[in-house]
This record gives C-alpha cells, structure tokens and sequence, in this order.
C-alpha cells in the first residue's frame, strides 16, 4: 500500500476540519447555552447577543450550510422510522412578538429538510369551532403523527401570553393552564415526542425597525397588521408574561431555549442546531428490510 491519498479523501478531510473548525465557535452545546434558567431575566436580555456563539454572520450560515445534509438525512431516518412503525416525533415550539422571525425559522431552517416530513401549523385566533373545544384540542389536533417533525408556530402558550395580557380570561383560569400545560406536555414526551421549544426575543427598536420596513416596501404591506401597535404598546406586559410563562412551564421534559432574535443569522443558527440536536439524540438508524433482500434482487433481475 503506498500510503498516498486521494484528491477525494483530501478534499474530504478538508471539508472536516473546516467543519470542527466552524463547530469551535459553539464554547457551549447550544442546548446549554440557550436553555433559560433561573436567573435569566428576558427584560435585561440582550437580545442583539450570541449566548455561547462566538463567531460571525458569515462563520453562522456557513455552519448552517454545513450541517444542512446531516439534518436532512436525520429527518429521513426519523420518517423512515415512523413508515416501519415507530412511534417517535418532533415538535419544535416557536414563540415570539411579531417580527420575531418565527416565518423565518420555518423558511431557512426547516425549509432544510424534506416537505414531506413536516407538519407545519400557524395558530391565529380560535375560529368559531376551535373556540367551542378547550384551547388544547386544536393543538392535539396538529400534533405530529409518529415519523415527523411538527412546527408549531404560535402555540397552546398563547393561552398565558395574549389571554393574560389582553385579559381574555379570569386571573385564576388563565393562571390553571400552566400545570395543564406541563402534564399535557409530559404525556407527549413519554408517548415519544421530542419537544423542542423556542422563546425569540427582538428588542422593541428592532421590532420597530422591522414593521417599518413592512410599510416601506408594498412586497411587504401583506405582513403588517395595524393591530401590531396595540400589542408594541404594552411590550413589557408581554414581557412579563413570558418570564412568568418560562418560569413554570420550563421542565425536564420540555425546557426552554431563549434565542436573542435581533441577529437574523444567529436565531436561525441556534434554531438549526437545537433541532439538529434533537434528532442526534433520537439515535436513529435505517430501519432493516422487512423482505428477502437477494430474493428481490434476483426477482428485479429477471423481470
């Protein structure tokens, strides 16, 4: 063996160590870095920060790009699983204030992976038969079938955000659904669904900068909603609201990530990784043939 290598294992190892070398600028796990603990308090966050990231917009989408084909392929083990009768889901929780950048998760993040195995559902206001149900019916009603990652945008968390601070319910009602909530949210994960949630923060200057842009150009006039600015004007009730809602609804099964979402690129890099992360754990290989492999061979072979 003369111990030479490839133009091809070359340029493979590379590619490697350009990605350990982009994966460096993590100095913690994302899932540590971002988890919300306790003395995390979201009206002193810095919401144009990088938790635990060190590198730059051009560092952070090429990371992105990079682990693109492995969250794919991930994906494709997951709904491989669920067609040979496995029982395991995802669920990725994105909450935030408008402007947030929740339709752009959807779009650069899970827009890496397969359609097809992707149940993607936007919660507005109850329509008149949603309302008729407790608030968790149609959330039970989009949860993702076994096999596939569900995208929640918007969530059964409205329930202690925009009802508390629009005072659709009682103090003590509003107040009950966050036990509900953690039991609901339990007997989801021991039935095999992976939940990943995500609380984006945008500054109130950068969440004004934003719908001023919506005004500025008519490609984007179909996003904005006058009803917006009743919403930006109480920005610190909802603030309030999220502490609280972080504070007891997250678990050991179900914790919070809080991403600063001033920074386009890094939400969409620490959203990547969270669910890229996700779906490592689930340590999913491809499901065995449930055929005579040779058998089929030589059957294709002569037909």
């Amino acid at each position: 063996m003369s111990g030479r290598h490839s133009k091809h294992d070359l340029e493979s190892t590379r590619d490697d160590d350009a990605l350990r070398d982009l994966e460096k600028k993590w100095t913690d796990s994302p899932a540590r870095a971002l988890r919300w603990h306790k003395d995390l308090d979201v009206r002193g966050l810095d919401c144009n920060s990088a938790p635990g990231y060190d590198g730059d917009k051009s560092d952070g989408e090429e990371l992105v790009a990079a682990h693109a084909d492995e969250l794919s392929e991930l994906q494709e083990r997951l709904f491989a699983d669920g067609r040979s009768g496995g029982t395991r889901s995802v669920l990725l929780i994105l909450q935030g204030l408008d402007t947030a950048g929740k339709g752009g998760i959807v779009r650069h993040v899970v827009g890496l992976v397969d359609p097809q195995g992707v149940m993607h559902r936007a919660f507005g206001v109850p329509t008149a038969e949603e309302a008729s149900h407790g608030y968790l019916w149609r959330i039970r009603n989009a949860l993702p079938r076994p096999g596939y990652i569900g995208v929640f945008d918007r969530s059964h968390y409205e329930q202690v955000l925009v009802v508390r601070v629009d005072g659709l319910e009682p103090e003590e009602t509003w107040r009950a659904h966050y036990d509900e909530i953690n039991a609901f949210e339990s007997e989801l994960a021991a039935a095999g669904t992976t939940i990943v949630k995500v609380a984006m923060f945008v500054s109130k200057d950068e969440q004004k900068a934003r719908l001023a842009e919506r005004l500025d150009r008519p490609d984007k006039y179909w996003k904005y909603n006058p009803g917006d600015l009743k919403t930006r004007a109480r920005f610190g009730d909802y603030l309030d609201a999220y502490q609280e809602m972080l504070e007891r609804t997250s678990t050991d099964v179900a914790p919070w990530h809080v991403v600063p979402a001033d920074k386009k690129w890094f939400a969409r890099l620490a959203v990547t990784e969270l669910l890229l992360g996700a779906l490592r754990a689930l340590d999913l290989g491809w499901p065995p043939a449930d055929f005579d492999v040779e058998e089929q061979k030589t059957l294709l072979a002569e037909s």
